[in-house]
């Protein structure tokens, strides 16, 4: 009987044995093979399918393996932090402040550091991608992250508004840095650097903004007027295709090939506008369009009175750098006393345009081109352009580089003189380009004499017989800041000097010719 039991037991014990063996197999197996099929969904998956899994904070190895971590370089870049934030400090303060001073608002009257310091928290470098894209120079693209403990504040004035020191707080900086090394055959073996914040992922610098023993109210607006700076600073210098070029090795080179060109000119005749939303507790808006490639370069259109539905038919011409990535800005402002108030604003990507084929575009404004910042959903209007690209010819391209200078020129001799109050206003296109009353186009068969008297631009025409002079004479451009890139280049830490003549900030988009059918400047 106990032999009987014995072999029933030991056979059902092998038997409950080879079953449990078995079930645990099949189990192994279905995990491995749902794990298989979660990594090859995530093998799958691109870009913005990420953003929507991990947000905007993963890094670039994670969706794209050609990303290199370099955890080596971040561990370096800690131990010399303190040394490099107390060096950079001062290369900042000394290279942003001219540009905050450039890019000004209006209604601010100083815009400055009244202190600056990079913290102890170290930049951190999630990976590095390196490209030969072209003959003769390597291609870096840095992925950047920085979640600083940064000690900033900002002097900030106004009219009849002693100066408001206002704390930027929990700083952070999301962006892929591409750095582009030309090389040359001679020690260092690299002629110049060209540096540029890629567009795509669109750069993003986060912080909160604090008043310091005072409040923020005291100057209506101020958070989106030093949001505005911030982005028109990092769009109009840094984000690609604007770039900075940096020539090394202490020998004159030419970085002509590395610089932004103009690439074309836009024509914008600024139609009309629909159902704008009324700002005013007595009667209606008195609306204007501001339109602009680079926020440095803003043209306007004249001021209709008490009008909900406008009609300007106003023509400007503006300079394109690169029509794959730039846009078109288009901004409605309701004039009023003191500081106008923006009625709606809406943007048109220049890549959706073909070359000598004319276009008629009805945008809707919004209140925000960030929607998540929008409380206000309700419409407000639209506005109807018209817009015709062409692309320009080696020659003209050299014409209009050269144009740009004498435009950037002509704006600051007009801020200096008061005309303007900023680098950053919109110029009336009823005063010329600049404000100043000459307005030239053609083939430089032409002659102006710019009067500005009481802030009302007024010109006179003059055509010769192939021969251009002018007292107060407009162009339109970029125009080198300072003396090139000598302020620009600290960014890097080096500081360009007149002897790279070649070396400045490339880019620009500037207004080439403002055309009013009523008067004002026109073509000769």
């Amino acid at each position: 009987m106990g032999l009987i039991s014995g072999i029933l037991m030991g056979m059902i014990f092998g038997i409950s044995l080879m079953a449990g063996w078995h079930h645990m197999m099949r189990y192994r197996s279905t995990k491995r093979i749902a794990k298989a099929a979660d990594i090859k969904v995530l093998g799958n998956l691109n870009r913005d399918d990420l953003k929507k899994v991990c947000g905007d904070n993963y890094p670039e190895w994670i969706s794209f393996p050609v990303y290199e971590q370099v955890k080596w370089l971040n561990k370096e870049l800690s131990k010399l932090w303190p040394f490099v934030a107390e060096a950079a400090s001062a290369v900042i303060k000394e290279s942003v402040e001219p540009l905050l001073e450039e890019y000004r608002p209006p209604g601010i009257t100083s815009l400055k550091f009244s202190k600056l310091s990079l913290g102890t928290v170290a930049p951190k470098i999630e990976g590095i991608r390196v490209q030969s894209l072209k003959k003769g120079q390597v291609t870096m693209d840095i992925d950047f992250r920085w979640g600083g403990d940064p000690s900033i504040v900002l002097g900030v004035e106004a009219a009849l508004i002693a100066s408001i020191p206002i704390q930027l707080k929990d700083l952070q900086v999301f962006t892929i840095i591409r750095v582009i090394f030309q090389l040359a055959e001679e020690i260092p073996c690299i002629s110049a650097v060209v540096i540029a914040l890629l567009s795509e992922p669109k750069p993003r610098i986060d912080y909160t903004l604090k008043a310091v023993g005072g409040s923020l109210t005291a100057i209506p607006g101020i958070s989106d007027m030093i949001d505005d700076t911030v982005d028109n600073i990092v769009a109009d210098m840094l984000q690609w295709p604007h770039r900075i070029v940096v020539p090394l090795g202490g020998v004159s080179v030419d970085t002509s090939d590395l610089e932004l060109k103009p690439e074309g000119k836009l024509t914008v005749t600024v139609v009309k506008a629909n159902d704008l939303k009324n700002m005013e507790m007595i009667g209606k808006s008195d609306p204007y369009v501001v339109v602009h490639v680079r926020p440095l370069f803003k043209v306007k259109t004249k001021v209709i009175d008490n009008n909900l539905n406008p009609v300007w038919n106003q023509t400007f011409e503006l300079i394109v750098e690169d029509k794959e990535t730039q846009t078109l800005t288009i901004e409605v402002f309701d004039q009023d006393i003191g500081q106008d108030k923006r009625l709606g604003i809406a943007k048109f990507r220049l890549i959706e345009l073909k070359p000598d084929t004319p276009k008629e575009v009805n945008l809707s404004l919004l209140a925000s081109l960030d929607t998540l910042k929008v409380k206000d959903k309700k419409d407000r209007g639209s506005c109807t352009l018209k817009l015709l690209y062409r692309q320009f010819s080696e020659k003209e391209q050299l014409i209009a580089l050269e144009e740009e200078k004498r435009s950037l020129e002509e704006r600051n001799k007009l801020k200096e003189e008061g005309v303007l109050g900023s680098t950053m206003d919109a110029v009336d296109g009823a005063a010329s380009v600049v404000g100043s009353g000459v307005g030239m186009v053609g083939s430089g068969i032409g002659a102006g004499v710019g009067l500005v008297e009481t802030g009302i631009g007024a010109g006179v025409g003059l055509v010769g017989t192939g021969v251009g002079a002018g007292a107060g004479m407009v162009g339109s451009s970029l125009g080198a800041v300072g003396s090139g890139l000598s302020r620009a280049g600290k960014f890097v830490g080096r500081t360009i000097t007149g002897h790279h003549p070649s070396s400045r900030r490339s880019g620009s988009s500037t207004p080439v010719n403002s055309i009013q059918e009523n008067g004002g400047a026109k073509p000769l």
